[in-house]
């Protein structure tokens, strides 16, 4: 029985293809078929909710059709399934049960066991494609990931973007390949034992190729907007029909193409004063659907830092969302390692070692206190959360290509004391991600890069340039001139990584400690890790963090790392030794710790 109530073109039992559009400010709508077997405009039918929809018998599979919505306009769905000549073309007819699965007894894996490696489609490979990526997957599932974190995939305008610009969020981007293949990259990362997760943007539409301003404003909150443009209406008039447009999105990437969960991108700028925040419908609609029959995730980038959104219940199963990134922790890591103070660093400056400390341990830094950076208090308390409810990493997507320069932690930073880090986060209960390349030492820099055109693609690049103009080392404009142009294609040819680095003997030796620790974690912590625990116990003297955990099995868990630049005197715990390095025993009970030292121990 077809949904009439469901955005989107869906093949009929019978024959023929429904097509139906909600734009209750349009009055009249057709569907254009621009394909020859049924070329021409088909009235549709409008209901007192603003629904329009009609039923073309001779459209099928591959038939190409917009919409027209009066005045000359014609769009692409927004519920397009895929549009093959980018955002600004007309959509297909997809048969979502066209794809033959190979994964019919794949039934997820446990959060757990979750090893995270978050890549972009397009700089991933040369090739930038869902084909060239599978190609890879043998290689990280060799390493130890044990889950892609995919980079918004929804369409976009230009061949060009990072994803979080996407505009028709049912439709694989184009430029990476069909929805088939998408679905043939998850398939075979599912053959090898890999969840794929994949962030979604439910903040806001891209600023290019997003028609819905022009005939369906009932779509957006005219009051309220976000850093990106107008915020969407979650809690309005007619937001019911926004909710399940978003909660139907969710659901279309995890039952259609068969992901393992979601990354909700930015959940701090999605504005909901409903009783039921979008978030929590979200969670509730993928636990009580394709969650019943297998491992289904919900991580959540929030600024805000809301504990309650990560609460568990008696039998520490999430209420809500599985995990969240944890930025906190990677402030402290990064500012302990470079010193840097700017923006929101500033947070971290004040003895970055025991935030750092604090993070591994409780999740949060910011619990609640003042922070100097917003000049207000921030966060929540977050100490009796499961270390699993966060997502812990050196580097990521943000953090890399939000710097002026795009440049990676081992360009700012010592070997030794990055690789340091690198077993903390490795050996750390929570939940590590790894950046595409931080396995190798990758040299290629990830720069902000889109593909923009005429005065938006200029006015993109301006600001790029004026953003930074606010720091020290950009006050020179000579110096903000030599920011890269995001529009230009060598930005995002400078951003795909060069997989042959590998072989050289730096990116070679990091290569094998990644793999070494990975290894050590599939071993030893993560048999420990299923069950109810709490945040750990910490201290910290002048770069010497110490860490102790209670783990889900009840073992405990102590980590010790010297993250100095001088050698360090300390007292290592008792029990088994999982990981040493650096570590010369003293004599008399005591170790010496070089720079860099790390010892783990279980016990």
């Amino acid at each position: 029985m077809i949904d009439t109530r469901r955005s989107g073109a869906e093949l009929a039992p019978g024959g023929g293809v429904v097509f139906r559009l909600w734009a209750p400010s349009v009055a009249r709508a057709s569907v254009a078929i621009e394909s020859s077997e049924a070329r021409g405009l088909h009235p549709m039918a409008r209901d007192a909710d603003g629904w329009h929809a009609a039923h073309v018998a001779a459209a099928r599979a591959g038939t190409r059709y917009r919409f027209a919505v009066g005045g000359g306009l014609r769009v692409p769905d927004p519920a397009s399934r895929h549009n093959p000549d980018d955002a600004h073309g007309a959509s297909t007819v997809v048969d979502p049960q066209g794809y033959r699965w190979a994964d019919t007894g794949w039934r997820g894996r446990p959060w757990h066991e979750a090893v995270l490696y978050e890549l972009h489609v397009g700089t991933f490979t040369p090739e930038g494609t869902f084909a060239a990526a599978a190609a890879r997957l043998p290689e990280l599932a060799a390493l130890g990931i044990t889950a892609l974190q995919l980079m918004p995939v929804a369409e976009f305008a230009g061949a060009r973007n990072w994803g979080y610009d996407g505009v028709l969020p049912f439709a694989p981007e184009s430029s990476y390949g069909t929805p088939d293949e998408l679905k043939a990259l998850v398939d075979a990362a599912h053959g090898l034992n890999l969840m794929v997760l994949l962030d979604v943007v439910y903040n806001h539409f891209g600023p290019d190729g997003n028609y819905l301003h022009a005939y369906c404003p009932e779509f957006f909150d005219a009051a309220c907007a976000t850093p990106w443009g107008p915020a969407i209406n979650f809690d309005g008039a007619h937001s019911d029909v926004v909710r399940r447009f978003f909660v139907d999105n969710a659901l279309h990437w995890v039952e259609t193409f068969h992901v393992d969960g979601l990354r909700l991108d930015a959940v701090h700028q999605i504005h909901d004063r409903s009783p039921t925040h979008l978030v929590s419908e979200i969670a509730a609609a993928l636990r009580c659907g394709p969650g019943r029959e297998r491992h289904v995730h919900l991580v959540l980038e929030n600024d805000a830092n809301e504990a309650h959104r990560l609460e568990r219940g008696a039998d520490a199963v999430p209420l809500h969302a599985t995990a969240q990134w944890n930025d906190d922790l990677h402030h402290a890591a990064h500012t302990l390692l470079t010193g840097e103070a700017d923006g929101y660093y500033r947070d971290f400056v004040d003895a970055p070692d025991a935030q750092l400390a604090r993070a591994f341990a409780q999740g949060f830094v910011y619990q609640g206190q003042h922070s100097p950076h917003r000049a207000a208090k921030h966060g929540s308390p977050s100490a009796h959360l499961p270390p699993l409810a966060f997502v812990s990493f050196l580097q990521n997507h943000d953090q890399i290509g939000n710097r002026a320069h795009g440049e990676r932690l081992d360009a700012l930073a010592d070997a030794p004391r990055v690789e340091a880090l690198l077993a903390c986060l490795l050996l750390a209960p929570q939940v590590p991600m790894l950046f595409m390349g931080e396995e190798f030492a990758a040299s290629t820099p990830f720069l902000y890069f889109c593909d923009f055109k005429g005065e938006l693609g200029a006015a993109v690049a301006r600001g790029r340039r004026a953003e930074f103009g606010r720091f020290k080392a950009f006050a020179d404009e000579a110096a903000r001139a030599a920011i890269a142009d995001p529009n230009d294609p060598a930005t995002f040819a400078r951003s795909t990584l060069k997989w042959a680095e590998r072989e050289a003997p730096h990116h070679r030796e990091r290569l094998a400690l990644v793999a070494e620790l990975l290894a050590l974690r599939a071993r030893h912590l993560v048999p420990r890790l299923a069950g109810p625990a709490r945040g750990g116990t910490h201290r910290s003297d002048r770069g010497l963090l110490h860490v102790k955990w209670r783990l889900g099995d009840g073992t405990p868990w102590q980590l010790t790392a010297n993250l100095s630049t001088a050698p360090r005197t300390a007292t290592l715990p008792g029990g088994e030794t999982i990981y040493a390095r650096g570590i010369e025993p003293d004599g008399a009970g005591a170790a010496m710790l070089a720079p860099g030292a790390v010892s783990v121990v279980a016990g």
